[in-house]
């Protein structure tokens, strides 16, 4: 019996360590990024009312970053910016930055939503240790119902985009480069 009540007062005192570690995690976050990962889960509510299918697609996915607001502004030369966390296998585990710039003809400005679905740990992994750059090429697929219907992965990622508003004349080239912090 006493083997047993000391079993059991083990694991008893490895799940309050484990919750007071988990509490503490949170709190350690600054405002701004309880704020952000809110964000990310309202537009992954926007996304998800957009077109239902992507709710099977978060779900399984490896992991997935999801900007909820990126501004983007062009007069010839556009830039555009945004932050969101970043899910691996469900958990929250950092967030990410992106920043784009583009050349071409282009004119006005642009608020939208982003979310990058990861495959697979390899892709992922790429993602965390800042070494993943979209060009031109890559381009995200604007959300509207069923256009998941045929998507596939490639390279073991999958990006979609939402307008949220703004008015943009856009005929340009460029990229997306990101940075990512763990939490």
């Amino acid at each position: 019996m006493k083997h047993i009540l000391k079993t059991y007062s083990v694991k008893l005192f490895m799940l309050v360590v484990t919750l007071s570690v988990s509490q503490i995690l949170l709190a350690q976050l600054t405002s701004k990024e309880k704020k952000l990962i809110q964000k990310g889960g309202d537009a992954k509510i926007e996304f998800i009312r957009a077109d239902p299918l992507l709710k099977t697609l978060f779900d399984k996915a490896y992991g997935y970053t999801i900007f909820p607001n990126v501004g983007k502004g062009a007069m010839v030369v556009g830039a555009a910016a945004g932050n969101g966390p970043t899910y691996e296998k469900g958990k929250l585990i950092g967030i990410a930055s992106m920043t784009q710039v583009t050349v071409g003809f282009q004119t006005g400005g642009q608020a939208y939503r982003e979310v990058i679905f990861f495959e697979n740990k390899k892709a992922l992994d790429r993602f965390k240790s800042n070494n993943i750059e979209f060009s031109a090429q890559a381009s995200a697929i604007a959300i509207t119902e069923g256009a998941l219907a045929n998507v596939k992965y490639v390279d073991g990622v999958m990006i979609f985009a939402q307008t949220k508003g703004g008015l943009m004349y856009e005929a340009s080239l460029g990229g997306q480069k990101f940075k990512f912090r763990n939490l």
